[in-house]
């Protein structure tokens, strides 16, 4: 069955030379199908690497009138590799990375098949930024589409909150300009509709960056975590400046397991920047503190150096919480004790104030919660409890850990400080909740899906619909 498909794919496409084919028979293919989940094992029945908006469109009728599914592949990070499935194609947008910038820098059309380390770097060369998140190699479209957290989210907000038009390629192979209809459901549920081929999001200008992490004595987890929570919550009182994103982060390195924060400051008033980078500092006994003055392609280089370049498990959980406060500390504390010292085990904590939130004072250009299907706009703080490995060997403990972790929070726990929404791109993607993931607005993402994609063409975009 596979050759036949195969040997009518390969009669196509000799009328688009210009579209890289990689059959599993190809020497490239193991490189190109390697995605960052390492435990998935489906083989794919071809990769296809279009070369402009108009293959995509090509690729998708073809894929239609002929009965096959297909998948589509930017970064592969993916929790659960799902950028691959056995038997079905995959669509590969690696090839579309252009960035044009509005004559008025406002604005920036970024295609679909962009990193973010990419979109980081050419956008830094003309003196501006978008909101990114901390994990270089992540595929732009699909970070900002589902949600996306990341260091400018308390200055600018989320990574969905920044999209204002989307070229896409519908279900009858179609190049289209979204609707505010179609937009509404791509703000959340990214590629379920349609194939992205282009976004249009907001820039902002940035010439300097104050940026590091800060990292606290932690031999005890549990005492610095509860701690500096109970410090922090005093300087929130006070008010932070929205220019300043915190994110905590517990993580394994080689002196061992370590607490501490990333610090980034996203103006160029830095003397305002250092200020803040001491107060926070003062917030727990410093054993290391690398927060300076830096570029863009100097942060992504440190960023990429933490994270792992594949990983083994399915470990990821999330919860979104009103507070952290000293009982939801202690419980993440002792657990955080146990964490396997696999380099992909780690535990973050992100923090979402500003102008994403429904409490936002500034929601002059539109209001977020509206214009989207993303749920969770309460100020809230979304764990990341990653429980993988870097080796097969070790997998089922570390996922584990944070399977335990996920659970005694929220049995041990306030349930009344947990709200009722989880992250999208931590969830478990099969659980099938889709009101867990976008609340009021499930009902309507079924119906924008009946809308744009009837005869569900895109049955492997993610969220998987139920």
């Amino acid at each position: 069955m596979a050759d036949s498909r195969l040997s009518a794919l390969e009669a196509f496409l000799k009328d688009y030379p210009s579209i890289k084919y990689i059959p599993p028979s190809s020497a490239d293919f193991a490189s190109v199908r390697e995605v960052w989940y390492h435990g998935r094992r489906d083989t794919p029945l071809a990769i296809l690497q279009p070369q402009s908006a108009e293959e995509v469109s090509l690729l998708v009728k073809y894929a239609k009138e002929n009965g096959i599914q297909f998948t589509v592949r930017v970064g592969g990070h993916n929790l659960e590799g799902r950028a691959i499935v056995d038997g079905a194609l995959v669509i590969d947008l690696r090839a579309l990375t252009s960035v044009t910038v509005a004559d008025d820098l406002q604005s920036a059309t970024v295609q679909g098949g962009i990193l973010q380390q990419d979109l980081a770097i050419k956008l830094w060369s003309k003196g501006l930024v978008t909101p990114i998140g901390t994990i270089p190699a992540v595929g732009y479209v699909g970070w900002a589409t589902y949600g996306g957290y990341g260091p400018f989210s308390s200055h600018w907000g989320l990574g969905v909150d920044q999209i204002i038009g989307a070229t896409v390629v519908n279900s009858n192979g179609d190049i289209i300009k979204a609707d505010e209809n179609l937009l509404k459901g791509i703000r959340g549920a990214g590629g379920t509709f349609g194939v992205i081929v282009d976004v249009t999001v907001k820039v902002y200008p940035l010439k300097s960056l104050l940026a590091g992490a800060i990292i606290f004595d932690a031999q005890d987890i549990c005492k610095a975590l509860t701690e500096f929570n109970a410090a922090y919550r005093r300087l929130l009182e006070d008010g932070l400046p929205s220019e300043l994103t915190i994110q905590q982060l517990v993580y394994n390195a080689p002196p061992g397991r370590l607490f501490g924060v990333s610090f980034f400051w996203s103006s160029d008033n830095t003397e305002e920047g250092q200020r803040w980078k001491e107060k926070i500092a003062s917030l727990g006994p410093v054993i290391m503190n690398t927060v300076a003055l830096k570029n863009i392609p100097d942060w992504v280089t440190e960023m990429r150096a933490l994270v792992p370049s594949s990983v083994y498990g399915g470990g990821s959980h999330t919860h979104n919480l009103k507070q952290i406060t000293t009982e939801a500390a202690q419980v993440l504390g002792r657990n955080l004790s146990k964490m396997p010292s696999d380099p992909a085990c780690m535990f973050s904590v992100h923090q979402l104030r500003g102008p994403s939130t429904s409490h936002s004072t500034n929601d002059s250009n539109f209001t977020y919660k509206n214009n989207s299907v993303f749920a969770e706009r309460e100020p809230h703080y979304m764990l990341e409890i990653l429980g993988f490995s870097t080796t097969e060997e070790n997998k089922h403990v570390c996922e584990q850990w944070a399977s335990d972790l996920a659970n005694q929070f929220q049995q041990e726990t306030d349930t009344t400080n947990i709200l009722p929404h989880a992250y999208i791109s931590l969830d478990p993607i099969n659980n099938g909740n889709m009101v867990r993931i976008f609340g009021s607005h499930a009902e309507e993402v079924f119906a924008l899906k009946k809308t744009y994609d009837p005869d569900n063409v895109f049955a492997l975009a993610l969220p998987l619909l139920k």
